[in-house]
């Protein structure tokens, strides 16, 4: 047993006459591992002591009940080394080619640029200490968070950084640069962004948002009520906030065209230095309505095919344009529903029939196609 010991793992050697202790290295996948072995004078594994280089500690991190136990069960050191590279393979081949364990200093560098930023503004990092998540507070007391995947040769290499913006985040990195300069960069970018956030706060707080349903950072559009089955979705310019943003009118004609009509004539009286949504209220010449003189129920009309709000995603946005009727559809359940009928009639991407509720002339685009 003791020659098969020195054949399979000829780097690994006993260091006195008694053989109680081993030094030297184990090899897998043609990579070297230092390992120091003490045995008990009886030789017994169960009370044997392992001293392990840090890369086999990194990588046996999560096998350490398993390496405990083939000590106890292991009738001799040299099958006892041969399970424990079995091990080994198992927790190399979790590593893909090319992704290398740290050395100490990659830790020992970050934990110094951790406090430098501060704990107070660390959310989140793996075990792996690769993937950082840093809090960050905008002027208004927005809370927002940077996530940051290190490379293992940070600092020389750029992380990954990413964040719920409505704006790609662009971040200069040299070798360097640090952590906390990297907060800093962030930071600034946040500023940038406070009228776009301000503008939609007032948006959310003073009106009632049919889209997106929970709104994140990242998101430059809102659907807001006007009334029952009316709405206007505008798409605000994260750069410039309070110009006039883009504009689309939701609801049955005899509604929507006087509110056009009113946008396009009153457009010129549109006011930078005003909130966008005052300035919605003049051009549209309406009052929005609010949480605080209306429910929300008010304006969740359920589609008049599946009687649901919502399906998936999507609310009802096709609506009768027969002022006697106004029953909103989804636009899916609509086309499925005049796609199946004889009297359709289709030209381009517009389906024309009748509306399920009252017979009237009802037109839809074609469903788009899931992607």
């Amino acid at each position: 047993m003791e020659s098969l010991l020195i054949r399979d793992n000829p780097l690994l050697l006993p260091l006195n006459k008694e053989k109680t202790l081993y030094d030297g290295f184990i090899t897998v996948q043609e990579r070297d591992f230092r390992i120091r072995i003490l045995l008990p004078p009886d030789l017994q594994l169960k009370r044997a002591r392992l001293h392990c280089c840090w890369q086999l500690k990194h990588l046996l991190r999560e096998y350490k009940h398993i390496v405990k136990q083939r000590l106890q069960q292991s009738g001799d050191l040299g099958s006892f080394i041969l399970e424990l590279k079995t091990v080994l393979e198992v927790a190399l081949n979790r590593f893909p080619e090319g992704r290398s364990i740290p050395p100490p200093r990659y830790y020992s560098q970050l934990i110094s640029e951790m406090e430098t930023v501060g704990w107070d503004k660390m959310l989140f990092i793996d075990m792996d200490f690769q993937t950082l998540k840093l809090k960050a507070d905008d002027s208004s007391g927005r809370q927002h968070v940077l996530t940051v995947k290190l490379k293992s040769k940070h600092p020389a290499e750029a992380p990954d950084c990413s964040a719920d913006l409505p704006v790609p985040l662009t971040i200069t990195w040299t070798p360097q640069s640090t952590l906390e300069q990297l907060h800093s960069q962030f930071l600034l970018v946040l500023e940038s962004l406070t009228d776009f956030w301000d503008v939609l706060d007032e948006i959310d707080r003073k009106t009632w948002v049919l889209e997106p349903e929970k709104p994140s950072r990242s998101d430059t559009m809102r659907r807001i009520a006007i009334g029952n089955n009316v709405s206007i979705k505008v798409e605000v310019d994260p750069r410039h906030p309070k110009m006039l943003p883009e504009c689309c009118l939701l609801g049955a004609d005899h509604v929507v065209t006087p509110l056009r009509n009113k946008l396009n004539a009153n457009m010129h009286m549109w006011n930078p230095d005003s909130s966008v949504l005052n300035n919605l209220r003049d051009v549209l010449e309406i009052e929005f309505p609010s949480p605080a003189t209306h429910e929300k129920s008010s304006f969740n009309a359920e589609c008049g095919i599946c009687y649901s709000y919502r399906l998936e995603d999507a609310i009802p946005d096709q609506v009768c344009n027969d002022p006697r009727c106004g029953q909103p559809f989804h636009q899916a359940c609509l086309y499925e529903w005049l796609r199946a009928l004889p009297s359709t009639r289709q030209s381009f991407n517009l389906i024309f029939g009748e509306c399920p509720y009252c017979s009237k002339p009802i037109t839809v685009k074609m469903a788009a196609p899931k992607s």
